[in-house]
């Protein structure tokens, strides 16, 4: 596999119109890329620094990278599926967003010969007239905007949907094509920003006659479809220090350690799920290091592993019983506890930790290596 289809299969869910398309003009000339990310709050998180990722990786290939803050997008708010969000000042998004370049300079090469560029959308959507509004927006339909999931299940559970809220894929649609002469290429997102991705491309379609087109990441998230390091209260940002992001890492579910090495870092995907079935935490420390290492430099990594080895063996005995592993959780726990409800009833009540991580599902799976802690008195060991 070269570099081009290498870039374009890591970490990918989708790639619109197709995947040999989009390889075919990489290979023809250099194609110019971005990814918008509104200022909702101070610091780029987790999910932000994915995207970063991707877009590194599309730089180091010589392509022409755009880091979007969506300023102005970021006052309209993109419509979440439970209730209309709070819109926010301009003053608002600059303030939050006034820091992020020196997080951006930590994956993305903003000098160079080929430098990623930091634009804001409201240098093109302040100037944006009434009379051109109406032109843009007669190419979508009322029914294309009811099509997205999140307006349907409002609208079944009679949940208002106010008009602006309309105008949020309108708004990012016009990003691609006013930032450049002719519009962009590509436009990467997560695939949650499918459907405002699509927006721009129907839109290049009808203003530019061309075709944008699109990547969409995978999300990272357990195995209950919450995402990780955002908004399962273990939220991680980039404004953070090497120790803190370095433990936070530590708190990932090992069913996600696989997807984190695919989209936080560069490291070989050969042989990840094996080696995380065989030694899930020694492989997590590793993850934690090599995200550490790229962000914060190696010495940083060093002393923040050193950090939370030191910490954690301070907190934790010898684990010398050693019990085999069984499906799940509970069913591990119950050969040294007595019975599978005994188990769950200590799993909930935040009394089993599992490698420095109190868990509170039941169902959670066990893999050999991992060290349990019942109380505080039981340490085992699974083998």
């Amino acid at each position: 596999m070269d570099e081009v289809n290498k870039v374009l299969v890591r970490g990918v869910e989708k790639v619109l119109p197709s995947k040999k398309e989009l390889a075919d003009l990489m290979r023809k000339r250099k194609i110019t890329l971005y990814q918008g990310f509104d200022p909702s709050m101070p610091s780029l998180h987790l999910g932000n620094f994915a995207g970063l990722m991707k877009l590194r990786q599309f730089q180091k290939l010589g392509h022409k990278v755009i880091f979007l803050v969506g300023d102005f997008t970021g006052m309209i708010g993109d419509p979440d599926k439970k209730t209309t969000r709070v819109q926010l000042t301009r003053e608002q998004t600059l303030k939050n967003s006034e820091k992020w370049k020196d997080q951006v300079a930590k994956v993305l090469d903003l000098d160079g010969v080929n430098p990623a560029e930091i634009k804001f959308n409201s240098e093109w959507n302040d100037k944006i007239t009434y009379k051109e509004l109406i032109e843009i927006t007669s190419k979508f339909t009322v029914q294309q905007m009811l099509e997205r999931d999140l307006f349907q299940k409002r609208i079944k559970e009679k949940i208002p949907i106010h008009l602006h809220e309309f105008l949020y894929p309108v708004t990012q649609a016009i990003d691609s094509i006013k930032m450049v002469p002719d519009g962009v290429d590509l436009e990467i997102g997560g695939s949650d920003q499918l459907f405002n991705i699509l927006a721009g491309r129907e839109l290049m379609r009808a203003v530019h006659h061309k075709e944008k087109y699109v990547l969409t990441t995978k999300l990272l998230v357990d195995k209950n479809g919450d995402k990780v390091g955002k908004t399962t209260g273990n939220a991680l940002f980039l404004d953070s220090t090497p120790e803190n992001f370095y433990g936070g890492v530590m708190t990932f579910p090992d069913e996600t350690i696989a997807l984190s090495f695919e989209l936080l870092t560069e490291c070989s995907l050969d042989g990840i799920e094996k080696a995380v079935k065989k030694d899930s935490l020694s492989e997590k420390k590793r993850l934690a290091f090599e995200i550490v290492k790229l962000l914060w430099g190696e010495t940083s990594a060093i002393s923040a592993q050193q950090s939370f080895e030191k910490t954690f063996q301070k907190k934790s005995p010898e684990f010398k019983k050693e019990i085999s592993a069984r499906k799940t959780l509970a069913q591990t726990i119950s050969q040294v506890i007595g019975s599978v409800s005994e188990a769950k009833r200590l799993i909930s009540q935040g009394a089993v930790d599992v490698s420095g991580t109190t868990i509170f599902d039941p169902t959670r799976e066990i893999t050999s290596g991992e060290e349990i802690k019942i109380g505080k008195k039981i340490f085992i060991k699974v083998k």
